[in-house]
């Protein structure tokens, strides 16, 4: 662990004590200042300085929860901003809980309930954006070569390539090569030692799954006698089985390998999460969605809702597990030319060498159609889809059967879950991908899904819609 690391790390606690403390004086200025002490007179006698030691010892308190919250938790690399900020908001919660429990058993704790809310949603406020700022100026060091890790990478593979240029172009990402080498075999560990005598590094990275035990094993001897970290790239089993779950059968014990974390717990979390989001995001939208539904009706003849083949048979999407389900969206195209992306349209598909097709400048979109395609307004009805059980909020985008039907054998791990309105190929480019992009951003998403996963999607996808993209 780098000294700056360590100076960061332990800066974070003296900082949210004083946000802590800062976040309470703004609140108790607020209460009695005049422009709210107009709207809302305050009834009871509160001592500043009576106010102050509860304040401090609150601030104390707060901590203690962060501290189990896992905000001052060490370690190489940083957490994303959304996942600390999640934390945050988590941990001062608890700290409100906390200070309601205390007025509940005590009245005359405390008396203003407005405080103790100001306080709490300032708090929040202040501390993420003091940890952002921490964050940028630590970042800001990085790129100057202040802090970061000095790393040796061993590999001949595009995964090392990738790495490489990764570190070039990201300066604020903490780590500099300082060598790289092909293998490790005797004669690339005598040529590492003599270079270490003249430049210092922090780390050795294996990033080639297809070397050899052998040079793994000296590998991995050289780094602890020359007391460097050692950090390797997970082979394709290793990749697969990195969420594992031991049981025991006869005295034995055995391995499962999970296929996702949307298991058991996981799975009525997000159904939980699905059905409480839909409801409200319905109940927001609608008058979105009535507006659409009138300027559909005026643009041009037709239904109000694609649900329907040219040859009037029912619209089906394919779902979890390859079951399929009735699929609807607002209509966006003229009656009876949705086959015409596989004839007269194929040559303007901008997708080919996969399942999908996406045709630019598509002839057949209606005016008002243009327009909720490029807002992905279009997609709405879907909310209804979510609460129904058949898609959820985020996920893999649901395909249709001839195009699944398209599928290569490791395409089919998209179809584990439910689909989605949003997912992680949408914020990450939406139609611009290739298909073979898209299945691995899904992949990575359904072995590694959480909650807060789900929230960072949903709270990104209104930027990603406001970008541009080919298919418009």
């Amino acid at each position: 662990m780098k000294r700056l690391e360590l100076f960061f790390s332990f800066l974070l606690l003296p900082l949210d004590f004083l946000m802590i403390v800062l976040a309470g004086l703004s609140a108790y200025y607020i209460r009695f200042a005049k422009i709210v002490t107009q709207i809302r007179p305050a009834v009871f006698n509160l001592d500043f300085g009576e106010y102050f030691k509860i304040l401090i010892f609150m601030a104390i308190a707060w901590l203690v929860i962060f501290s189990f919250a896992g905000l001052y938790r060490i370690k190489k690399g940083s957490r994303s901003i959304i996942a600390e900020i999640y934390r945050i908001i988590l941990a001062c919660s608890t700290g409100f809980m906390l200070i309601v429990i205390l007025i509940f058993a005590r009245r005359e704790l405390f008396e203003s309930r407005f405080i103790v809310l100001v306080a709490w949603i300032l708090a929040i406020i202040y501390i993420s954006f003091a940890r952002i700022f921490i964050r940028l100026i630590q970042r800001s060091l990085f790129k100057y070569g202040y802090g970061v890790h000095k790393v040796v990478i061993v590999g001949a593979s595009k995964t090392t390539d990738n790495l490489i240029h990764y570190f070039f172009t990201h300066k604020d990402s903490g780590y500099l090569v300082i060598k790289r080498l092909r293998d490790f075999n005797i004669e690339a560990s005598k040529e590492l030692e003599e270079f270490l005598k003249i430049k210092e590094a922090d780390e050795i990275i294996q990033s080639d799954p297809n070397l050899s035990k052998t040079d793994i094993i000296r590998m991995y001897d050289f780094a602890d006698e020359n007391h460097l970290t050692f950090k390797y790239a997970a082979d394709l089993l290793g990749t697969k089985v990195l969420k594992t779950e031991m049981s025991e059968i006869a005295g034995i014990p055995i391995v499962e390998a999970k296929k996702t974390p949307l298991d058991g717990w996981g799975r009525i979390v997000k159904r939980i999460f699905d059905i409480i989001i839909s409801s409200l995001l319905i109940v927001i939208l609608s008058p979105v969605m009535l507006l659409v539904i009138l300027l559909i009706k005026i643009d041009s003849h037709g239904p109000i809702l694609f649900s329907s083949r040219d040859d009037g048979s029912p619209l089906f999407r394919v779902g979890q597990r390859g079951k399929l389900f009735r699929y609807f969206k607002f209509r966006s195209m003229v009656p009876g030319t949705d086959s015409m992306r596989y004839n007269e349209l194929i040559e303007n598909n901008i997708r080919s060498g996969g399942p999908m097709v996406k045709i630019k400048d598509d002839p057949r979109i209606t005016r008002i159609g243009k327009f909720i395609r490029r807002w992905s307004i279009d997609e709405l009805p879907e909310l209804f889809l979510v609460l129904k059980g058949d898609m959820s909020l985020v996920g893999p985008r649901p395909h249709l059967p001839e195009e699944v039907a398209k599928y290569e054998h490791h395409h089919k791990k998209v179809l584990t879950i439910k689909p989605g309105i949003t997912g992680m190929g949408q914020i990450s480019g939406r139609s611009d991908l290739t298909f073979e992009e898209e299945v691995k951003l899904d992949t990575y998403y359904i072995e590694n899904w959480s909650l807060l996963y789900d929230l960072a999607i949903l709270l990104r996808t209104p930027i990603a819609v406001l970008k541009g993209r080919n298919t418009e």
